[in-house]
């Protein structure tokens, strides 16, 4: 079995462009960075960001291009494809693009136009470090022993 399937979130680094086939099919591109941060030998935070084409098809792209502006962030589920073709030049080239499969908006602004650019969304990485405790709820031994039978597994 065979699998070519990618997830990635992150932020827009120019607005959607739309297009149509000869055909009447609507396809967006637009690129999308993402980073990851950790920290080295020397205890430094370090950064590293990706730049990824992504290509959108049919009524996704249509939304896409109404909603998600530079800055948006946007989780994509999708496939890579490679694509090879001449230029006016002949040489060979070559491209690796994200086939859009599905995709999910970030969250919208507070001014409630439009979806939140890169300054007004929450920094994940941000949430992530933190250690959020839940309140702890206090069962007593029977009810305890209830909910443990409860669980399917």
């Amino acid at each position: 079995m065979n699998l070519n399937k990618i997830f990635l979130l992150g932020r827009l680094t120019a607005d959607p462009q739309l297009r149509s086939t000869p055909n009447g099919k609507s396809v967006a591109n637009f690129s999308l960075a993402t980073n990851r941060f950790w920290v080295d030998k020397n205890g430094q935070r370090q950064e590293d960001t990706q730049f990824h084409n992504v290509v959108v098809w049919g009524r996704q792209a249509e939304v896409a291009n109404q909603f998600l502006k530079k800055g948006s962030l946007v989780l994509i589920e999708g496939r890579l494809q490679t694509r090879t073709w001449q230029d006016q030049q002949g040489q060979n080239r070559r491209t690796t693009e994200v086939i859009c499969e599905r995709m999910q908006l970030g969250p919208r602004s507070a001014g409630g136009g439009g979806f939140a650019p890169a300054d007004a969304a929450p920094d994940f990485n941000q949430e992530i470090e933190k250690e959020e405790k839940l309140p702890e709820i206090d069962l007593g031994e029977e009810e305890a022993k209830e909910a443990k039978e409860d669980i399917p597994f």
